[in-house]
């Protein structure tokens, strides 16, 4: 931990299939938000496309980017703007090797690390199997002159295992760049059910590791361009807690927002001090946890 205290943007807002317009919007957050004093900016997954993952489409490789070319973008802005930025990529290695990653750029724009999503999942509107390789970086955290951030994606907020393997690692802070929505089809109580769930597992990780999480969604409806659903209303809500899970801010769920959001790392110490899970986690019974299902 290389501070006490950080400011912390956060970029929710809505993106289509303009490149250049959503590079342009992005730009145009990150700078606000360093004007205001944001020393750490988190912008949301795959930031500069729509959701492309609602239908596999071989043309929807046509958003994927080598990673020089966008470097080159949010590394001046980074440095430009004099934060760390965390950004999301789709990210063509060779071809037919694609992934979804993130980059972190130091605030003199250079790459302070990158992480490829790990958990893929392969759902009706979320057929991200199609597009994206699994990770092979691990779960490591990524050194920046603010810290240790353990910078994870979306379906990998729904496992506790990559909090924790980063909370062993040294983070000081969790990130989850997100795309998440409702079915519009869903009724209000089934879409209040996910919604919760999806916050209470999150601050669930920030608990059991004593760590605060920054979670950064889109929000608003992006049509499924094949018609074989009714799209994905994308539910906003990006929030930041603290390490007890306390709620530090609450984006809308349907409207755009940047937010800035202080994180006291002393207060994150402190919490560790009172509620030590670390120390009385019993490593030598966790051998299980390797196996896919006990029989």
């Amino acid at each position: 931990m290389k501070t006490k205290n950080i400011k912390v943007g956060i970029v929710q807002r809505s993106f289509n299939d303009d490149i250049e317009l959503n590079r342009k919007r992005n730009l145009a957050s990150i700078e606000s938000l360093a004007s205001d004093g944001a020393q750490l900016v988190v912008l949301s997954e795959l930031h500069d496309s729509p959701y492309f993952c609602q239908c596999e489409d071989v043309d929807n490789f046509r958003y994927a980017t080598s990673l020089d070319e966008f470097m080159d973008v949010y590394a001046e802005a980074a440095h430009d703007n004099k934060v760390v930025l965390v950004t999301s990529a789709f990210e063509r290695r060779a071809p037919g090797l694609y992934h979804n990653t993130a980059l972190v750029f130091e605030s003199d724009g250079s790459l302070a690390g990158k992480y490829r999503k790990m958990h893929i999942p392969d759902d009706p509107g979320f057929y991200e199997k199609f597009y994206f390789t699994p990770g092979d970086l691990g779960f490591e955290p990524v050194e920046t002159s603010l810290g240790r951030l353990g910078v994870l994606v979306c379906w990998d907020q729904w496992y506790p295992e990559a909090a924790r393997l980063m909370a062993l690692r040294g983070a000081d802070m969790l990130l989850y760049p997100t795309a998440i929505g409702w079915n519009p089809d869903d009724d209000s109580d089934e879409k209040k059910r996910q919604l919760d769930a999806w916050i209470t597992v999150q601050r669930a990780h920030g608990i059991a590791n004593g760590l605060p999480v920054v979670a950064v969604n889109r929000y608003g409806f992006e049509e499924d361009p094949s018609g074989h659903t009714s799209g994905i209303d994308f539910w906003g809500s990006s929030f930041v807690c603290g390490p007890q899970g306390e709620i530090l801010h609450l984006c809308s769920d349907s409207a755009p927002e940047e937010a800035l959001v202080d994180i006291d790392f002393q207060r994150t110490e402190n919490v560790r001090h009172w509620w030590p899970f670390l120390r009385d986690r019993r490593i030598e019974h966790y051998s299980d946890l390797q196996c896919r299902f006990k029989d």
